[in-house]
Order: structure tokens, then sequence, then C-alpha cells
């Protein structure tokens, strides 16, 4: 511990974000950067707690108070080194995870937590600006061959994995870019698509295959897939999202967050969408239906894009600002979370639900909600209307309700693999579907999650794929 006075001394301090005015006028990162000395000097805060809860909270397990000593140390190369034994991209998680670990820090007690997310960031771009990460192909290959299909943060983490244990892998995406919804679903003022191609210039360099486009169970059968590779990891995520089948629904100007989202990243990849496909918000009242990350990205994407206004409604009511003592520390509160794209222009609204679309001459005009409250029955909480509906007026409502499971037809039906109760794929061994030799990764079995748990599983699902080849 290099300063142990360091957490009296030195407040939290973070980079935040670039003015709000010139914010929205691009597609850029939000986030700004803190220079060096500062970025040192927050990581000296860390008191390297005899219990770190930090390392406990996060997926990865991270060794958390390690590289923070040696980021305030100045050892930045020794820094990355320490942080990719546990966190295949850091940058990655550096600007897209939530940080479980800043809210188990000790230091949260105080609403002081150590900037362990910015800081994290901050290793990784000192790394590749300096010319630490280098491409380190295995030095020999075991003749195995491993299919991963889909290039997501669990596909991605699983093909590092197997490729570093030297087999042969070849990662298979259906879309047109590799990166799942690491590339096509989040926003580029959250996370800039060149990280994730300049990441995958590494990995490409290592060895593994990438192959866009290609929907394994359509254009390439599956049981050309089982016969040509010894193991095979569906990694494929929970495409199926929630949907809201009331009145009105088939109203044109409703679409699924998820297909907006895509659009407009595709558009900054410098894509042209024809105009009869074109999902704009331009000088639009905008409706965003459910209150995640999600949703929030919607409402920064619909901002960028001159909507007239933008408002956001979530059917369960407004956390608690702050503290909440029914989620308490270590571990993850549920408070109310207001990110960048809350700050730049948007209504919140809460315990409305959803009762019809309206609209005229076939295009929707609004959303008809419901107040509601809930009422805690028996230790059971119970949805109850208050009486209270009303009209919000919207001609582009989109839904942002998370996913309900993965796609079943096609890929997974063809394979024959189990389903739980939810319609995720079954693991019947950790990591392991029912199909012999097909593992899964991420989101097709765990339904929806966070980027580093989905990284986690997928380095859970190399080390069961490793095994079951004979290492």
């Amino acid at each position: 511990m290099g300063n142990p006075k360091a957490f009296l001394t030195i407040n939290r301090k973070e980079a935040g974000y670039r003015p709000v005015v010139d914010r929205v006028a691009d597609f850029g990162e939000v986030e700004q950067t803190l220079n060096s000395e500062d970025r040192m000097l927050q990581a000296s805060r860390c008191m390297e707690c005899g219990v770190a809860f930090c390392h406990w909270s996060c997926p990865l397990g991270n060794l958390i108070p390690e590289w923070q000593d040696l980021l305030y140390k100045g050892k930045w190369q020794e820094a990355y080194g320490l942080l990719v034994t546990r966190n295949n991209f850091p940058e990655f998680t550096g600007r897209v995870c939530p940080a479980l670990c800043e809210k188990s820090c000790v230091l949260n007690l105080e609403d002081q937590p150590l900037t362990i997310r910015e800081n994290e960031a901050a290793i990784v771009e000192h790394a590749f600006l300096e010319g630490y990460v280098k491409p380190n192909p295995p030095k020999t290959r075991t003749g195995k061959k491993v299919a991963v299909i889909g290039s997501g943060p669990a596909g991605l983490a699983a093909a590092d994995m197997l490729n570093q244990q030297g087999h042969t892998v070849t990662v298979y995406e259906k879309d047109e870019y590799i990166g799942g919804l690491l590339r096509l679903g989040i926003p580029d003022f959250k996370l800039n698509k060149e990280i994730i191609e300049r990441r995958l210039d590494v990995l490409k360099a290592e060895g593994i295959t990438f192959e866009t486009g290609v929907e394994v169970g359509k254009n390439l059968a599956t049981n050309k897939l089982l016969s040509k590779f010894d193991a095979v990891c569906l990694a494929i995520g929970a495409g199926v999202p929630r949907d809201l089948p009331i009145e009105g629904r088939e109203l044109e100007g409703i679409h699924f967050a998820l297909d907006f989202l895509k659009q407009q990243n595709r558009v900054v990849s410098g894509q042209t969408i024809p105009a009869t496909e074109q999902i704009s918000a331009k000088n639009k009242n905008v409706l965003v239906i459910g209150g995640g990350d999600t949703g929030s990205d919607c409402v920064g994407t619909s901002v960028r894009q001159k909507a007239k206004k933008v408002t956001q409604i979530e059917i369960l009511p407004m956390p608690p600002e702050g503290f909440n003592p029914a989620t308490p520390w270590p571990g993850y509160p549920n408070i109310l979370k207001t990110s960048s794209s809350h700050k730049e222009g948007c209504e919140r609204r809460w315990s409305l639900a959803s009762k019809r679309f309206i609209g005229e001459k076939g295009k929707v005009t609004g959303v008809e909600v419901a107040e509601v409250e809930w009422l805690n029955e028996n230790g059971k909480f119970v949805m109850k209307e208050t009486g209270n509906t009303e009209i919000i007026p919207a001609s582009l409502i989109l839904l942002s309700m998370g996913f309900t499971q993965p796609v079943h037809e096609g890929l997974l039906d063809e394979l024959g693999v189990k389903y739980d109760g939810r319609g995720n794929v079954a693991a019947v061994k950790p990591n392991e579907s029912s199909v012999n030799k097909v593992f899964v990764a991420g989101d097709v079995t765990s339904g929806a999650s966070l980027v580093v748990r989905a990284m986690i599983s997928g380095r859970d699902a190399a080390k069961a794929i490793h095994k079951f080849l004979g290492y």
C-alpha cells in the first residue's frame, strides 16, 4: 500500500462527460479522461482492504487492489499485465460495465468509492498507446478445431481463451460485423467501434478466424458444423425481445429498441439505410418504454437524432436516490441511476403501465397509460392500478423491456438442445449443453445479463471445452 492516507486526503475525482451542447451534436464518446497524474492519484486511494469486496463482487475476479497499487506507482505495463490475467477485454468493461466493484468498495460507505472502472480503462488505453498490447499467438497448436457461434463478449472471451490454449478457433457471426451487441447494440457515444476493431486486429494476428454474415442453421448446415469441428460453443445471446402485445401494436411507428440502435450504429459506420426502412426520431415525440440501460441508449440516440421531446417510462416505482436500505452495501444497490443520456434532455416517469397504443391512419400517435402502485401483500409485491389514466403523445415508440430467451428456430432446434423453464439453453453440466460436444456461454444459457458476466461465462466455457478435448 503505497500511500496509506490517500483515501483520507484525496477525494474521488471522475473524468466526467463532454459538455452537453457538444456531445449531442455527434456520436463521439461522451466520457472524458483524466491526465496520468490524476489517474495515479485516484489509484492511490485504494485501501487494499483485508477483505477485498471489490474483488468479491467482480464476476471476473479482477485483482483490483493489486493493479491499483501498480498504477499508483506508475508501473503501467505491469498493471496491464495483471489486469488481463482475469479480463480479456478491459477496454470494453472499462467503458460499459456498471462497475459492481465500485458499489462494493469500502469507500462507497462514504459515497467516495475508488474510480475502478475509469482506472481500468486508463490502464488499457495507456497499454495500447505505448505498444504494450502485441499479438502473442500460441507457440504450438493442438490440432483440435473449435467453432464459436456468436461474437459478443461471451463468444470473443471463449475464442480468445481457446486460441491461447493452442486450439484452432473459428468464430461465426450472422451480422456483417464482429462484436455482437458490443458492436451493434451499444451506441458509439458509449463505445467507439474503433475500440473493438483495434482488439480484433490483435485476435486475428493471434490466429483466430472470423466469418461474418454466416448464420449457422441457415446458410451453414448444423450437421456440417458438427462434423467439421471437435467442439462447438454456442454464444448467440438472448435474441428474442420482450414484446408488448396490447391493442394497437400493429400501428406504424412502434419498434423494438435494438432495431433502432442497430440501425443507428450502421449509419455511424457509413451504411446508407433506404428511406422506407429508416427509424428516425427527428422532430418527433419519442416514447421509450422500459427504464434500463438499453432504454437510456435509446434516449441518447433520439436526442442526437433531434427528437422534439423524449419521454421514458417504467412500470416499476422510482427507486430511492443515494441509498436504499433494502439493498445495503456491499451488494449492488437498487437506487436511481441517471445516465449521461438522461442529462441530455429526457422526461422520466415511473409506475406507469401501458394499456393501448393509439393511432390515426395506421400510424401511432400515442399510448394510453395507467398509473399503478405496488403493494406488499404477505411478502409479495403486487401491482394494482390506481384508476388514473392519461395519453402520452408519441409518433415513435421504442420497446425496451429486455429479452426473454435465445432464438430457438434454426440452429438451436436443429441441434436438439434441451431448454430450461425460461427457454434458455439448459446447461446439463457447467457450460455444457445436452448435445455431445456442444457447449454454452453467456446469455444463451443465463438469460440477458451484463457484459462482464458474459465474459466470465465465455472463459468458463473455454475451460470446459479444453478439458473435453483432453487437456
